[in-house]
């Protein structure tokens, strides 16, 4: 089947013609073309992310052998702390047909759909907060990525679980857009849209920020009701989302701190001693 989403090496190719066309842009004397500059700069950033996000769908450590062995020690350790069975929840939507299949759409459209919308309402809006978070995001994708090498089976894959969108010839693995099956743990879909629901709290004003919240809620639903994720995916996705904001804020806070230092030191140097020659104001035979 025809696949149609960029490969790694498409998408990096992307990315560095991005990035050419951010150092012109900022070479230029236009301020049209200084102005124009961040978007492509961002823009070269997101395009390395999807790049290393295809490649790492394209690589693991073993292959995708242990892929169900570990999908069934996750289901296996989910049971013994007492976590919801995701087949109990999955049964609240296969029941009803236009339900499941809107929780399938949602999976498959809102996952970069809202990032996307969520970093332009940023950058935007709220420009001063936007390369903290962009820095968080980045971070939290990468590690992700990295985890992900190890191929975990998704619950649709195993047996007592329906694969939702297979069923009605949703599926996005099925659709040829170049997705990883085996890449569940973590889930990218939850770190994202808890990442967008805690920061449009944070950052936004109005009434319309607790749409992240929403969004968030809805997308750790959709992800367990559809089998794409175990819980733990979810709930490891979150715990390095945490870790990776919090490395940002201490790594900026101690670069801060060195400047700060730095500075201080500079000013309480003292100034250098001159050695001047005083003229004898004595008059010499």
């Amino acid at each position: 089947m025809h696949n149609y989403a960029l490969t790694w090496q498409q998408a990096a190719v992307v990315a560095a013609a991005l990035a050419v066309a951010y150092a012109g842009l900022r070479a230029a004397n236009s301020p049209t073309t200084r102005r124009i500059a961040p978007f492509a700069g961002e823009s070269c950033l997101i395009a390395v992310l999807y790049s290393v996000w295809q490649l790492a769908g394209e690589l693991s450590v073993t292959g995708t052998s242990g892929a169900y062995s570990r999908g069934r020690w996750i289901q296996r350790i989910e049971r013994d702390v007492h976590l919801p069975s995701e087949a109990s929840v999955q049964r609240l939507i296969t029941g009803h047909p236009l339900l499941t299949q809107g929780a399938n759409l949602y999976y498959a459209t809102m996952h970069f759909t809202a990032l996307f919308i969520f970093l332009i309402w940023l950058f935007v809006r709220h420009r001063d907060r936007y390369p903290g978070i962009r820095t968080t995001l980045a971070l939290t994708t990468l590690a992700c990525l990295l985890i992900q090498l190890l191929p975990v089976a998704p619950p649709r894959l195993l047996s007592g679980y329906v694969d939702t969108a297979a069923q009605y010839g949703q599926s996005v693995y099925a659709l040829g857009f170049g997705a990883d099956e085996f890449s569940a743990m973590p889930s990218v879909h939850v770190a994202w849209a808890v990442l967008i629901g805690w920061y449009a709290v944070r950052v936004g004003r109005s009434r319309w920020r607790w749409i992240g919240v929403l969004h968030a809620a809805l997308t750790v639903f959709v992800v367990v009701s559809t089998a794409n994720h175990w819980w733990a995916d979810g709930i490891v996705a979150v715990a390095v989302l945490v870790v990776c904001a919090w490395l940002r804020i201490g790594v900026a806070r101690l670069i801060v701190a060195v400047r700060t230092r730095g500075s201080e030191q500079l000013t309480a140097r003292p100034a250098p001693v001159t050695a001047t020659r005083t003229a004898d104001t004595g008059s010499q035979s």
